[in-house]
């Protein structure tokens, strides 16, 4: 290759940040390699930047992504050359996942490696050495079984993601199969990206699968894919999700679509404490506690049954009192099931370690062009505050500030436009605060779903909005995770939670279940002009580009 090639779309620097030129013809081409093994950064208008880090190669490498195809890419749609630290450095984090093995040998559990250097730093950090038992004469190291989730932890810190190959235990057997049929009546059969999502998890049963997570949008089917792999795995399982109303649409789902009765399923929540040979409970009760000082009652139920499986849906959200229960559960298949990656706490390394790496990411647009999710169009509407909030906002805290260009009322008029556009589709209006939202619902004179609404009157909503019965709902951040709504076609976000992409997936997942017709989805973003709210927009977007999809901006008196 010549040092210098001007139609290559990328430029790969030595800080491990690669510059890609979106009105390039090959820009599409190579972000979808590009997203394979490197994370987006920033993406303003004409130059998206990716960075390189370890976690994101071993993620590569975890779900099949050889080393040579990610210094391919980079040689082969670079304009200059790549620099050659980078190239040794990818070599390098990639030849560090799997340099340490955990094995099972008779019932004991063994920490091993050919590198008996490696075995010798190791031994001295001061992090790992606490889940480390006896060096062996071979250079390997014991290790106790409920040290098997924080000796990956400690690892991975150190940069040495440990490759588990100690296998689970087989759990309390369940015998059911996925139906042909659903309970209409309507055939049944998993789409082909389902298959091989499935397929790359489980691995045959082997050692090397049976944990790790499958990111794909939301609409795409990851119930489904849960309910498969419990076909594979044929044991009892305990299912974690985000809310009563995901784990009820877990509970019907698993009734539809498998041999599965009600007599099989249990609901562990507020309201009922059923454990069955399938439990689905949800992250809040397992965390619940009267007070900081008490336990976590709850947790108990990890050893209710003898699970063979346990699902962590939204795994995004994981909260850290399950991630440090999770860390004692490594004999169990863990499956995450999530739309995006992206933890707003920074932990992703924790999800790689104790739930697995990415084992399947199929891109969004990918599945937009085979027809299996809706198309997106996404509009960002920059709204000016109103000259009466403008000195009130000048002399605000930054958080303040925030709040006001969210709460902007001049968003109002916007609003009342874009439904009056769509007069024949399902809407969803959503929002961050809960006065904000409570105040367009009246003004609108729309139905209003918060996290104060009861668990039967969030029911009956949902339930009469898929039933068509309501057209436009006004909803807080509660309706932003596992609520299946698949007739919404137009989804309005009055505001967001500062720069959260993974709230933006989340929000973009609601109206992307496929529609008849053009199978056609629009998403609006209000958002302050030149305020803190903008700022705060670009780092939402960041999923968006990450995905594929164009955000085009404009301005509220453009449609007014």
């Amino acid at each position: 290759m010549s040092d210098f090639n001007p139609a290559n779309p990328l430029i790969v620097q030595g800080d491990h940040t690669i510059l890609i030129e979106v009105d390039n013809p090959l820009y599409l081409e190579a972000r979808n390699r590009l997203l394979r093994f490197a994370e987006l950064v920033k993406s303003p208008e004409h130059i998206h930047t990716y960075r390189l880090t370890p976690l994101s190669i071993w993620n590569a490498c975890a779900s099949g992504v050889e080393v040579n195809e990610i210094t391919d890419t980079l040689t082969g749609y670079s304009k200059y050359k790549v620099p050659t630290h980078v190239l040794i450095e990818i070599n390098e984090f990639a030849s560090r996942y799997g340099r340490l093995k955990i094995i099972k040998q008779g019932s004991d559990l063994l920490l091993v490696t050919d590198d008996r250097p490696l075995a010798m730093e190791i031994s001295l950090n001061r992090q790992v050495t606490p889940f480390l038992g006896e060096k062996l004469p071979d250079g390997s190291f014991a290790v106790h079984r409920d040290n098997r989730g924080r000796l990956k932890q400690a690892l991975i810190k150190i940069g040495y993601p440990a490759e588990d190959l100690a296998g689970y235990t087989t759990g309390e057997k369940l015998s059911f199969s996925l139906r042909e049929e659903t309970l209409e009546r309507l055939p049944f059969t998993l789409r082909p990206y389902q298959t091989e999502s499935v397929d790359l998890f489980h691995a045959g049963g082997a050692d090397r699968g049976g944990s790790g997570v499958v990111v794909l949008p939301c609409g795409a089917g990851k119930t489904i894919i849960g309910a498969a792999i419990m076909d594979k795995v044929q044991a009892s399982t305990l299912i974690l999700a985000t809310n009563v109303t995901a784990v009820r649409q877990w509970i019907s789902e698993l009734l539809d679509k498998t041999t599965l009765t009600e007599d099989q399923i249990g609901e562990y929540s507020g309201r009922k404490k059923e454990i069955k040979p399938v439990t689905v409970s949800t992250y809040q009760i397992m965390t619940y506690r009267k007070s900081r000082e008490d336990e976590f009652k709850h947790m108990e139920l990890f050893d209710e049954r003898d699970w063979g499986l346990i699902i962590y849906d939204e795994v995004h959200l994981l909260p850290a009192p399950v991630f440090q229960a999770t860390a004692g559960l490594q004999a169990r298949r863990r499956l995450g099931l999530t739309a995006t990656l992206v933890r707003e706490d920074g932990l992703e390394d924790d999800v790689f370690a104790l739930i697995g790496p990415k084992k399947a990411d199929v891109p969004w647009k990918e599945l937009e062009h085979d027809g299996w999710i809706a198309k997106a169009i996404c509009t960002e509407i920059l709204v000016p505050m109103p000259e009466n909030l403008r000195m009130h906002y000048a002399v605000s805290g930054a958080r303040t500030q925030f709040r006001i260009a969210s709460e902007n009322p001049d968003k109002l008029p916007v609003i009342e436009k874009l439904i009056a556009q769509f007069p024949d589709e399902q809407i969803l209006v959503m929002g961050m605060y809960v006065s904000q939202v409570k105040s367009v619902g009246e003004a609108l004179g729309v139905p209003v779903l918060t996290g104060a609404t009861t668990q039967k009157k969030r029911d009956q909503l949902f339930g009469d909005f898929r039933a068509g019965k309501i057209r436009i709902l006004a909803v807080s951040k509660v309706a932003n995770f596992s609520v299946d709504l698949p007739d919404a076609g137009v989804a309005i976000q009055i505001s967001g939670t500062f720069g959260s992409r993974q709230e933006e997936a989340q929000r973009l997942g609601r109206i992307l279940r496929p529609k008849k017709g053009l199978n056609q989805a629009h998403f609006f973003s209000l958002v302050s002009h030149d305020t803190k709210e903008q700022e705060f927009a670009m780092k939402r977007q960041l999923f968006l580009c990450e995905q594929g999809y164009e955000y085009k901006i404009g301005y509220s008196n453009e449609i007014l």
